[in-house]
């Protein structure tokens, strides 16, 4: 009996490790974190919280939206994400706006985002063409502007996802079908064009398997830390059609790009403060750019792209750390009183702060394990309203983001 107990007992105890490192993907469940923080927040002020945001970024109030109609065309209603403070549509936008949607399952105002990026930010034509216009006026894109890599990202993910989630339409809105386009672009624009056409490379750099900060000219020579998604990276790893037939080369491409992106982030992420630069060289060195390779508005997103990684993959457990340091570095500075803008060792570079940043680095305990300061840094974000004003662009959609990924909303479909 001895041995058959022994046994039983390492059975039991092979079979529970693993699942204490499985993330959402695998296990279906998707930690709530408001509830944690609080337990007196129910299901249902939670719901009413997503439902507030939504209405107030993507109704009719003035001061409030960020989603504005546009003129039907013949693939039907359209509508995009207007960045108020620059007076202008930017892929991140209008990508960000379509996840929302997807995810708090909104499918006419889904299709109505990707009618207008579609039409009217995707290039037609010529050696970009695929890649889609980061910069627009509201009426289109009478300017050409240079392709904005995490745009991309977003919206092959979207689409992805409203196909799983609703099932594939026709033609524009046969999402599955658009998803593989955009990662055959990314992947293999250069074979495409027969090599670099005026300057036009491919979205990932192929022999680091890392994301380029723009596709075009010496924008495709460094990166940025906040555009890495591993967690997206991963799910392309298994649905990719792959481009040309080559289903097995392009899905190994990502999972090896989940693994060098995880790599990048813990990389770039200061040894003592865990701020990440804006712009980054392969090797996670800053990239020092226009003030860039310093802590400032992009890289606010760095940390909930490694803890998303965390909280659906649980792959690489640096990661529970780097959230680990940021979250104590931001506790030092002051909960109610840390800045917007840092250098990496954390001297101040503004006055200033910012909703968009409070709700990332409540997303960021997704992979924190300070339970109690976790806690605290969830609180800030459940705290925070929907903004208002000329900079209700950026912090409203990352807010948002950051609600869902917190509340256990912002799921693989």
């Amino acid at each position: 009996m001895k041995p058959l107990l022994l046994l039983a007992i390492l059975a039991l105890t092979t079979a529970a490790a693993p699942s204490q490192q499985r993330g959402a993907f695998a296990t279906g469940h998707y930690p709530n974190l408001i509830l944690e923080a609080d337990p007196r927040v129910g299901d249902g002020e939670v719901r009413a919280k997503l439902e507030a945001y939504w209405s107030s970024l993507f109704g009719s109030g003035p001061e409030r939206r960020v989603n504005y109609p546009a003129a039907a065309n013949a693939d039907g209603p359209a509508a995009y994400i207007f960045d108020v403070y620059n007076g202008d549509v930017r892929s991140e936008g209008m990508s960000y706006g379509m996840m929302i949607a997807v995810q708090m399952g909104r499918k006419a105002e889904f299709d109505s985002l990707w009618n207008w990026a579609k039409s009217r930010m995707q290039y037609r034509s010529g050696p970009r063409s695929g890649y889609f216009r980061w910069q627009c006026t509201r009426d289109g894109c009478p300017r050409d502007t240079v392709p904005a890599s995490d745009g991309e990202e977003y919206f092959a993910a979207a689409l992805f996802f409203a196909a799983h989630r609703w099932g594939n339409g026709k033609g524009i809105y046969d999402y599955e079908a658009e998803a593989n386009a955009i990662l055959d672009t990314m992947l293999h624009k250069q074979e495409m064009n027969g090599g670099v056409v005026d300057g036009v490379t491919d979205m990932f750099d192929r022999a680091r398997h890392q994301i380029v900060f723009v596709p075009v000219g010496d924008g495709a020579s460094f990166t940025d830390p906040s555009y890495h998604l591993p967690a997206f990276y991963e799910l392309w790893a298994r649905w990719a059609k792959g481009w040309n037939g080559r289903q097995a080369e392009d899905r190994a491409f990502w999972r090896e790009a989940a693994r060098e992106s995880r790599r990048l982030l813990a990389g770039a992420a200061h040894p003592a403060t865990g701020l990440s630069p804006d712009y980054s060289e392969f090797d996670g060195r800053p990239k020092a750019v226009r003030g860039h390779g310093e802590f400032r508005y992009d890289a606010f997103r760095a940390a909930v792209n490694w803890s998303v990684d965390w909280s659906w993959w649980a792959a690489d457990p640096r990661q529970r750390g780097l959230s680990d340091r940021l979250q104590a570095f931001f506790e030092r500075e002051g909960p109610d009183s840390y800045v917007d803008q840092y250098a990496l060792d954390g001297r101040r570079l503004s006055d200033t702060r910012s909703p968009g940043l409070i709700a990332s680095n409540g997303a960021a305990s997704l992979a924190a394990s300070d339970e109690s300061r976790r806690r605290r840094f969830v609180a800030a974000l459940w705290a925070l309203d929907p903004p208002e004003g000329r900079g209700r662009y950026y912090s409203g959609l990352l807010q948002f983001l950051a609600l869902l990924h917190a509340s256990g909303n912002f799921r693989v479909y």
